[in-house]
């Protein structure tokens, strides 16, 4: 399958072959949903999807790599050789040795992404290794305009639009924050053994809730009332970018559009997850079932077949009638 897809997008060079090849393992293997809703675009559009998500996946490995025992100093020198790596691919000045890396700068020319969106990213890493939680909402949100808008903006020329790109850009850029901040309050417990807190102070403190407090919950398995009410409070602002977001499918190109919408809705039933496991974040991760993603799944392959059913009507010209076939209104019947 990961031939058909180069072919169909016309990658023939073995170097950039072997690399989207390399982005496609990492979003197989760690992006399980996003990679299931990318399974449904044009076979043509998936290795650029696939180099944007690898090169995402592999910073914020970077960033993450505590577990081998990376020390901040070795992390902060390895995303600084990622960001060089990075910046001359991007300009054309070649030397990519790194896969990923060549991948995504063949995408970002192929589809005239702008750079500042991968800066922005990069920035956002950079911020990852010192910064271990956020005062408030909209300091979150400053963040994730780098961590998560920017991947919407730049998916956005991979998908197409049928309105001005500019128009859909402010709901790509929402949906980016609305995953993130699902994966956020998904992954809260994890997030805490590492050190961070990614759910804005003020609004865990107008429910009682500190840094103590969580890593208390954590170590001991205990719940606690204000952490839940807090979670609830986080989950409604979730939902709430998600509306800010939705208009947008609408806007992209029909055959696209079945992928986004099916990682709108599994997306969100991560949150559904979270609720009807009582807000356990702490001490369990919650998980779509496989039914449920199964049945996503199904109604978004429909919403792909139709629509490459009506692209196809579209894009076959009318037959045009012989002369004998017309009738002269003026003859007899």
């Amino acid at each position: 399958m990961t031939g058909r897809e180069l072919d169909a997008a016309g990658i023939t060079d073995p170097r950039l072959r072997a690399a989207y090849t390399r982005c496609r393992l990492l979003n197989a293997r760690h992006g399980r949903t996003y990679f299931l809703a990318t399974r449904l675009l044009p076979a043509d559009r998936r290795p650029a999807v696939h180099a944007l998500y690898g090169f995402a996946r592999w910073a914020d490995d970077i960033v993450d790599d505590t577990g081998a025992g990376a020390t901040p100093a070795e992390r902060a020198a390895a995303l600084t050789r990622l960001d060089r790596l990075l910046r001359r691919a991007l300009t054309g000045g070649g030397g990519a040795d790194e896969p990923v890396v060549l991948a995504l700068a063949d995408t970002a020319d192929r589809y005239a992404i702008d750079a500042a969106h991968f800066t922005d990213f990069m920035a956002a890493m950079r911020a990852d290794l010192t910064v271990t939680d956020y005062a408030s909402y909209a300091d979150l949100r400053a963040y994730m305009h780098g961590s998560a808008a920017v991947i919407g903006l730049q998916m956005l020329p991979v998908l197409g639009t049928v309105t001005a790109r500019a128009l859909a850009a402010p709901h790509a850029a929402a949906l980016g924050v609305a995953f993130q901040l699902t994966n956020f309050l998904r992954d809260v417990g994890e997030d805490l053994d590492r050190g961070r807190v990614y759910l804005p102070a003020d609004l865990l403190a107008a429910h009682g809730v500190h840094r103590d407090l969580l890593l208390w919950s954590r170590r001991t398995g205990r719940h606690d009332p204000r952490i839940t009410a807090a979670l609830r409070t986080a989950e409604d602002l979730t939902r709430g970018v998600y509306r800010e977001a939705e208009p947008g499918l609408a806007m992209l190109d029909p055959v696209a559009r079945p992928c986004i919408r099916t990682a709108y809705l599994l997306y969100r039933h991560i949150l559904d997850a979270i609720a009807d496991g009582g807000y356990a974040v702490l001490h369990r991760r919650a998980v779509v079932s496989r039914r449920r993603r199964a049945a996503v799944a199904a109604d978004g392959l429909a919403r792909v077949l139709s629509a490459r059913r009506a692209a196809r009507r579209a894009a076959t010209p009318a037959p045009v009638p012989c002369r004998g076939d017309t009738l002269d209104a003026k003859e007899p019947r």
